[in-house]
């Protein structure tokens, strides 16, 4: 096993902790050494086997603070997609930093990065605890969002204006890529603003965030969409039931879904390529299927396939590629294939996509939500900065922006995870045996 740390896990300081913690009683936490964590090749995802030892700095409460609560602004934004549980993460930061820490103010800062620059119009709002008391109960986000970069010089200066300390960015991977510009704004300047950050991510891609919040909510409701699709594929002869979920660049709800469920018989992800023609291809497969059953379910998630789309290369707002659409071109050719074998069948198509992302979070997610807002605010008070909050192997740890922004997280197809959801599917390797051979190569 390597016991050198794999990984720069220091998390940046506004400065020395001096004040108290006015907390009444609790534990606090050490900030002089780390916690050890074994992490395997799996989740590094750097091709090695043997994995190794990483140093984290725990998340809770610190003895010694570094702002003074009386006299401390905070702000929170929320930016991105929509999410379940944002509004349980907005109501835990407000309520800790209230009743626990007893800052001046909380303000929010509406409809995402576009609040804070002046030509938008955007008002702030206070936030208290009456405000926020009942926001749970709902899904979205109270405050609004909004997709694409702001000059980080300009949120800077807004911060300036409104005397905020702490900052606290709800977001993404472009998101967080934006709190460490924020952050390098702010040391640039000299300034003693902290910026902490709440991954938010309903496709759980989030480099080292080994499940964003939302996530288990998402994929239980996604299991109702997969579940009314298996009805409908055994309503009528050749029954094919379609179900299409989201995942940009990486297939988590697809495949955990599809393992929540046993209905499932084909589940496409980005991270996974596939040949639709050929014996060994989706379209022989999935007539095979039907021939033996007389019914299949399919789960895509949506960046699946983007090589067998004609996609322009276009970007979003937010520098995210436009994606073509697979069930489209899949229901296409499954007519063509079907057409040509003279093979009956019936396709029902189910896209639950932005109904899944705007519903209230669950009761583990509202946990969850829980503990990553207080958990956010005492890291906040003690003066730290350029990290997010995020649970690991069960631990609630400090993760550097640099950590968390290094690359996408994806769905290892090698791993014992994937091959669980193969055995549950029943679905053939072979589809998958060409991109794999030429990734190996």
């Amino acid at each position: 096993m390597n016991r050198v740390p794999i990984f720069d896990t220091s998390i940046p300081a506004l400065g020395h902790c001096k004040v108290d913690n006015p907390l009444p009683y609790c534990h606090y936490v050490d900030d002089s050494g780390k916690v050890p964590f074994y992490l395997s090749g799996e989740l590094i995802e750097d091709g090695s086997t043997s994995g190794g030892v990483c140093e984290f700095e725990e998340a809770g409460p610190r003895q010694k603070i570094y702002f003074d609560p009386p006299k401390t602004r905070c702000a929170i934004v929320t930016c991105g997609g929509l999410c379940p549980g944002i509004n349980d993460v907005i109501r835990a930061i407000v309520m800790s930093a209230h009743h626990n820490y007893h800052v001046s103010a909380i303000v929010g800062i509406r409809y995402g990065l576009q609040g804070f620059i002046p030509k938008f119009g955007h008002d702030v709002m206070d936030l208290t605890p009456e405000s926020v008391s009942n926001i749970h109960e709902f899904g979205g986000t109270i405050l609004s969002s909004s997709r694409g970069p702001q000059p980080p010089e300009e949120i800077v200066d807004a911060l300036e204006r409104m005397n905020i300390g702490i900052l606290f960015m709800i977001g993404g991977d472009g998101t967080m890529k934006a709190a460490n510009s924020v952050t390098q704004e702010v040391l640039k300047r000299g300034r003693k603003i902290a910026v902490v950050g709440i991954p938010k991510t309903i496709d759980n891609d989030i480099n080292f965030v080994t499940r964003s919040f939302g996530f288990d909510t998402a994929v239980e409701k996604a299991t109702e969409s997969i579940r009314c699709a298996h009805v409908e594929a055994l309503g009528a002869p050749g029954g094919i039931g379609m179900v299409k979920l989201m995942g940009r660049e990486s297939g988590f709800i697809a495949a955990q879904a599809s393992l929540a469920l046993k209905e499932v018989n084909f589940v496409l992800v980005p991270e996974a390529p596939f040949e639709l023609h050929g014996p060994d291809g989706f379209l022989a497969k999935l007539k095979d299927r039907l021939e033996q059953r007389q019914h299949a379910v399919i789960v895509v998630a949506e960046g699946a396939g983007q090589d067998l789309c004609k996609v322009e290369n276009l970007q979003d707002q937010s520098g995210n590629p436009i994606l073509g659409d697979i069930c489209d071109v899949l229901r296409s050719e499954i007519k063509k294939y079907f057409d040509v074998t003279d093979t009956p069948y019936t396709l029902k198509y189910i896209d639950p996509s932005y109904i899944i992302r705007s519903i209230p979070a669950n009761a583990n997610d509202r946990i969850y939500c829980g503990f990553l807002g207080q958990h956010a605010v005492h890291a906040a008070m003690a003066g730290k900065t350029g990290m997010v909050v995020s649970k690991l192997q069960e631990r609630y740890v400090h993760l550097p922006f640099s950590l968390v922004t290094a690359k996408r997280r994806k769905l290892n197809i090698r791993s014992n995870y994937w091959r669980s959801v193969m055995e549950s599917t029943g679905q053939p390797q072979l589809m998958f045996t060409c991109s794999l051979e030429t990734e190996q190569k």
